[in-house]
């Protein structure tokens, strides 16, 4: 379980933390970037196609052992005491909701993905112009990958 546990709450311990503190948010970020150039060209790459699919790997990872985690019965590290103390692991007052909220943006995140394979696809709306809304649905995605993390630390309100 510990070894699941650091899997799920591995962090870069860098100054650029605040753009992607995750590799699931740092994909995201780099999928909002890239999904610029399809949206001009109006045509998808096979790179881009590629790292889309590697966002879903990684969100699959993540959330598979976030459920695992959960099924044993942990809470995210914002919404319990730490064993002792009167404060949250990282030094906040606890907030029960925020365990509601983090699986609240993996939904999200989870249909962000959906509608970007939608739009790649071109599926409900002709290719082409779908493209056009693609960097606004990574950008959704990206700020859903970046809630995810932040609500599990920072307490609301």
């Amino acid at each position: 379980m510990d070894l699941l546990r650091a899997f799920h709450d591995w962090t870069f311990n860098t100054p650029y933390a605040k753009l992607a503190p995750n590799p699931f948010t740092l994909i995201c970020l780099i999928l909002m970037i890239w999904s610029v150039v399809p949206a001009i060209r109006g045509v998808v790459d096979a790179g881009f196609v590629w790292v889309t699919r590697l966002s879903w790997a990684v969100f699959l990872l993540y959330g598979a052992s976030g459920i695992a985690l959960a099924i044993a019965g942990l809470k995210v590290p914002s919404a319990v005491l730490e064993a002792g103390k009167t404060v949250t692991k990282y030094g906040f007052l606890p907030d029960p909701k925020r365990n509601l909220e983090h699986s609240m943006y993996a939904i999200f995140a989870v249909a962000s993905l959906y509608f970007i394979e939608v739009l790649i696809a071109g599926k409900i709306i002709e290719r082409r112009r779908g493209l056009y809304f693609l960097p606004v649905v990574t950008l959704f995605l990206w700020g859903c990958a970046y809630m995810v993390g932040r609500v599990a630390v920072f307490p609301g309100e």
